[in-house]
């Protein structure tokens, strides 16, 4: 669509490189050609916009074939206007002065115009050929014949139109004859599947009959070397019997020397401390003769000495009392209280009787007298 801009009661167009613009102002040609640009007066200006560039035109549409089976086209035609003057002249491209939008439908029209036409020779073709020959094969024979016809049709170059390419994507069936068509082929699938299974089997079932057999052969061959792992085993253990009975004679040798020789110097140091031992003891002993006799010696030496004291003593008490005579027998008779008083058990309490306490009055008044 053109570019159409307002200034002051004038408008400008800018066209598309792919956009064919025709200006005509009171009847006369004043512009002509792809991608103009140009200023305008709208009250006095017919303009049209013709596209140049290809375009694609896919079309889908029902035949029937010779065997009245429906059948669906897909195809899609390449076209272009290689007239612009002529297309515009055929068909309706004027465009809006204010907008630059088409006026009309131009390339609906072209639209129809060519699905019409190839419709019109794929039908021709199909009409004679049969689903199966069509489904084969007609996908080439309709898309050269739709070329051929496009080609050969006088209306299209009398529009300025060329077609570039002619496409025909598919030919498809109702889907419920399609899923007819489909089934023998699904069964040959099917069969041919189900003999890939069987032999699939048949080679897994003889591979396991291989499996199981080498499994066997293994397993009779395990059994044959454990067979020899126990005899093996066997003379190992009675191997190491032995070894380990010579091993404990030896030990057993070697400990009875050893017990022997511990046991003599046992028995030699035991003699050697019994000898230390009775020589310490005779020398204790010895010693404690000497000391006893020492001790003896002293306590009797001291036991004389106390002895001569106590004699000296004694007799030094006895003559203070020959010699004390009878001034002295007051003395005596208070130095035998005092040791009376010595040897007297603890007295509590004592209790004088007035009785006792007046005859002790009148002989120490006697003994005063006396005195």
């Amino acid at each position: 669509m053109a570019d159409i801009t307002r200034r002051l009661g004038w408008r400008h167009l800018r066209g598309a490189p792919t956009a064919h613009i025709r200006h005509h102002r009171s009847g006369d040609l004043v512009h002509d050609g792809p991608g103009l640009s140009f200023w305008f007066r709208p009250l006095t200006a017919a303009l049209s916009e013709v596209p140049v560039d290809d375009r694609e035109l896919a079309m889908t549409f029902h035949a029937r074939t010779s065997d009245f089976q429906d059948i669906a086209v897909q195809a899609t035609v390449t076209f272009r206007i290689a007239d612009p003057a002529l297309a515009a002249a055929r068909l309706d491209f004027s465009i809006d002065p204010d907008t630059g939008a088409w006026r009309g439908t131009p390339l609906e029209q072209l639209g129809t115009l060519l699905t019409e036409t190839a419709q019109q020779h794929a039908l021709d073709v199909l009409t004679r050929t049969p689903l199966s020959s069509a489904l084969v094969d007609g996908v080439a024979a309709v898309r050269e014949r739709v070329a051929a016809g496009l080609a050969a049709e006088p209306r299209l170059p009398a529009t300025g139109i060329e077609v570039v390419a002619v496409r025909v994507m598919a030919l498809r069936p109702e889907p419920e004859v399609e899923r007819a068509l489909r089934t023998p082929a699904r069964e040959l699938i099917q069969q041919e599947a189900d003999r890939a299974t069987y032999e699939r089997r048949a080679v897994a079932v003889e591979r396991e009959r291989a499996i199981a057999e080498n499994e066997l052969a293994s397993k009779i061959e395990l059994a044959r070397r454990e067979e020899q792992l126990v005899e093996q085993r066997g003379t190992n253990a009675r191997r190491e019997a032995e070894e380990a009975a010579a091993a404990d004679a030896v030990r057993a040798e070697a400990e009875a020397g050893r017990t022997v020789r511990l046991a003599e110097a046992e028995a030699a140091r035991s003699v050697k401390l019994a000898e230390a031992e009775a020589t310490r003891t005779a020398r204790l002993a010895e010693a404690e003769a000497t000391r006893a006799v020492r001790l003896a010696r002293a306590e009797a030496e001291s036991a004389r000495e106390v002895g001569e004291a106590r004699a000296l003593a004694q007799a030094a008490w006895l003559r203070v009392h020959a010699e004390a005579g009878v001034d002295g027998l007051a003395t005596l008779h208070a130095l035998t209280g005092t040791r009376l008083a010595e040897n007297l058990p603890s007295i509590e309490s004592v209790t004088i009787t007035p009785d006792v306490l007046t005859g002790l009055l009148a002989k120490l008044g006697v003994n005063g007298r006396e005195a």
